[in-house]
């Protein structure tokens, strides 16, 4: 990601997703009159939490690093298809290949869907790749470990919640992390060519919602300038409703993420960063160093962010009813 303090300047194989329509959905007085029907709201829990942390320890143990275009990364990609699978998400490798500062790369996204009443979709996104050029032994456990972590484990729980309004997607970005220096052709390679592809589509998508190094033990996430006004309007509104209002607010500053591909091809998008990650307050010390390891990362910060990003969820399905 870049942010203006860094940079200040605004610079998705063809992806076959089966729209799923399957008829209308219900309205909230049907829902709510129908004995056999209960939709409930979606809970993200401390066994939620758990769950997570325990998938960003297992891809830090065994993927350490996970360079973009590596074959370690490689591993990784397959390893998180691997996993919604088990968790019973259609999952896939998207390959496809982009120009670098050092010429044509391989790179591979790794999608998954879940199929919904609608077509409209929840695109929810992480970024997985490490920084190059730090060390063998680099973890980035927090820039990408924990929005992975979690991400795979709001795959899991959609999954379980049984009935679906939307279709979901849930996309873990490769190449996010540039080479040299962030330009139209280092950096952010996974989602400038599946935002591509989505729109090549004409996929209708309610909602973008990236989350990147949401695991600082001293959580404050941070919504940058150049997010959907909708989108920032809600993620504070749920953040409230689930309790944690405290913990996010907008900033002024404009941060260049995955979720700015998005932004470009019109489609609704926010990210939700934490983008202060040190030892101390206001701090990034920690960025793109040694420090981004998994002792520098909480259960607790990952339960508030799968939280308020699951109530933005519900107040998206609850939008249909108003």
């Amino acid at each position: 990601m870049i942010i203006m303090a860094k940079i200040f300047t605004t610079l998705a194989t063809s992806l076959s997703i089966a729209l799923m329509l399957t008829g209308c959905s219900q309205s909230a007085e049907e829902v709510a009159a129908s004995p056999t029907v209960k939709v409930a709201p979606l809970t993200f829990n401390a066994e939620n939490a758990t769950n997570a942390m325990q998938r960003v320890a297992e891809l830090i143990k065994d993927y350490t690093p996970r360079d973009a275009g590596t074959p370690e990364g490689e591993k990784a990609a397959l390893w998180l298809k691997n996993q919604m699978v088990a968790s019973g998400v259609d999952a896939k490798l998207d390959r496809f290949e982009d120009e670098t500062p050092r010429g044509s790369k391989s790179f591979v996204n790794v999608i998954g869907t879940l199929p919904g009443k609608s077509d409209q979709w929840i695109i929810l996104l992480s970024h997985f790749d490490t920084k190059t050029g730090i060390d063998r032994k680099f973890e980035g456990a927090n820039d990408s470990g924990s929005s992975t972590g979690l991400l795979l484990e709001l795959a899991a729980l959609i999954k379980n919640a049984g009935d679906r309004r939307y279709n979901y997607l849930f996309g873990f970005m490769d190449g996010e992390e540039c080479a040299l220096a962030y330009s139209d052709r280092d950096g952010f390679h996974g989602s400038k060519y599946f935002a591509k592809q989505l729109k090549k589509r004409g996929t209708d998508i309610k909602a973008v919602i990236l989350t990147d190094m949401i695991g600082d033990r001293d959580l404050m996430i941070s919504v940058p300038r150049n997010s959907s006004k909708e989108l920032k309007l809600l993620a504070l509104k749920a953040a409230t409703a689930a309790g944690h209002r405290k913990k996010i607010s907008i900033n002024n500053n404009n941060i260049l993420d995955d979720h700015q591909a998005f932004l470009d091809l019109k489609y609704p998008a926010i990210n939700l960063i934490d983008f202060e990650f040190g030892n101390k307050p206001g701090d990034n010390s920690y960025w793109h160093t040694m420090e981004d390891s998994m002792d520098k990362i909480s259960f607790e910060s990952l339960l508030i962010t799968g939280q308020i990003v699951v109530e933005m969820i519900n107040m998206l399905k609850q939008q249909d009813h108003n």
